[in-house]
């Protein structure tokens, strides 16, 4: 499965309601634009994830474990949900990208648990409760 083209290595990855499609250059030098699908903005990764400095080094984690930190250029595209699903969904991508590169990074990758995709989803509210579990107060008296 090599989609590969014009030095483009294309990697989908999902979280929660969180969905990115991850372009990865060859041959680049570690830039990474970030938009919004249907939007023509694009951001860099400290102007689009405002908040946690911990959570952009998860992001490049995949690249990091591999020493490609500055190999390749990254354009990523982002769809729905919320600033975790979307930082999780986009370390996925990166993974699944970096294996259309090469499929010996596999075994790495695997090891540190990087190509799992979380299948947890929200549940969902059921009638007569509060939220998904959540009920009423019991009253004995």
């Amino acid at each position: 499965m090599n989609r590969e083209n014009n030095n483009y290595y294309i990697g989908v990855g999902r979280r929660k309601t969180a969905s990115a499609t991850v372009y990865l250059k060859s041959g680049g030098t570690g830039k990474i634009e970030i938009s919004k699908r249907g939007k023509k903005e694009k951001k860099d990764l400290d102007e689009y994830f405002t908040n946690s400095l911990l959570n952009k080094k998860e992001i490049l984690r995949p690249l990091e474990i591999l020493n490609k930190q500055n190999d390749y250029d990254l354009k990523i595209r982002v769809e729905g949900g919320g600033t975790t699903g979307q930082l999780e969904a986009i370390r996925l991508g990166i993974a699944k990208a970096l294996l259309e590169v090469s499929s010996e990074y596999r075994t790495t990758l695997k090891g540190f648990g990087l190509l799992t995709r979380d299948p947890r989803r929200v549940e969902r509210k059921k009638i007569g409760l509060k939220k998904a579990r959540k009920a009423t107060q019991y009253s004995k008296r």
